[in-house]
């Protein structure tokens, strides 16, 4: 620190001080650099009985997400030997801070979870080779244990590598011919302005006062399959959308690293 023989008169002024000192140095209310995404832990095989799974985790957020492989597809791809990917996602009623209501108690799929599993689903098309798996659908199952903002593009990365998992799994049953199944990589990660300052991969409380929130969606080569992105108050300039999205390029590149670690035995099939 600056001054370490500095004399408080309150919890109130160390705390303010405290703060004023993370601040000038780029450091986060969990100890990160601005630019720095939480630890990222994936324990792949996670269930038994799915033809691919894993157990992904990131800061303190925990989710599983599974991925079934069906021999079948919706009406609209019936006689056109194309395939499809859906996704599915909730969280545990106590994955957050208060208990949620489980949304088969409540009878419908709320408006969030709704945007989230499209979002998962269109995400992996776009790397998906569809006319090489035959009519068959992949639907991703992406279930939150434990959550601390960010969990739609934690459940984008962990889908990713169960998908991978399962289709190598058809591949080792003769089921599938290995070769381009998935065109690349692909990863997502959050960002954001708060208080100020551009912030790579926001947990709760950060997304909680973001004045700027955006989730970002890229492959391996770099080329983006989503944008969303929201002032929380007062409108953002171009200049702010090109640092985010530049910060936003970085993250996904280091997530991207950690998937071809984890897949380095194999890589895509």
């Amino acid at each position: 620190m600056k001054n370490s023989l500095q004399k408080f008169n309150s919890f109130q002024d160390l705390n303010s001080f405290l703060k004023k000192e993370r601040d000038d140095n780029h450091i986060r209310n969990d100890g990160r650099n601005y630019d720095e995404i939480r630890s990222l832990m994936i324990t792949r095989n996670y269930l038994r009985a799915a033809e691919g799974s894993v157990l992904i985790e990131e800061g303190n957020n925990r989710i599983v997400c599974s991925a079934t492989i069906e021999d079948k597809v919706p009406l609209f791809l019936r006689g056109s030997n194309q395939g499809w990917i859906t996704a599915e996602y909730a969280m545990i009623p106590r994955a957050t801070s208060t208990r949620n209501v489980r949304e088969s108690i409540k009878g419908r799929v709320g408006g969030r979870t709704h945007e989230i599993q499209r979002l998962i689903g269109r995400a992996l098309r776009s790397v998906m080779n569809m006319d090489l798996i035959g009519e068959r659908t992949i639907l991703l199952d992406c279930d939150v244990i434990q959550a601390d903002g960010g969990t739609r593009t934690l459940a984008i990365n962990g889908s990713f590598i169960a998908l991978v998992d399962a289709l190598w799994n058809y591949v080792d049953r003769g089921l599938l011919q290995p070769g381009n199944l998935l065109k690349d990589y692909l990863a997502a990660v959050s960002v954001g302005v708060v208080n100020g300052k551009d912030l790579l991969d926001l947990n709760f409380e950060e997304d909680s006062m973001a004045q700027v929130d955006m989730n970002v969606v890229m492959t391996g080569k770099g080329q983006f399959v989503e944008i969303q992105g929201t002032a929380e108050g007062d409108p953002f300039s171009q200049e702010t959308l090109n640092r985010l999205l530049a910060l936003a390029q970085k993250g996904i590149k280091d997530i991207i690293a950690i998937q071809k670690k984890v897949l380095l035995e194999r890589g895509l099939p």
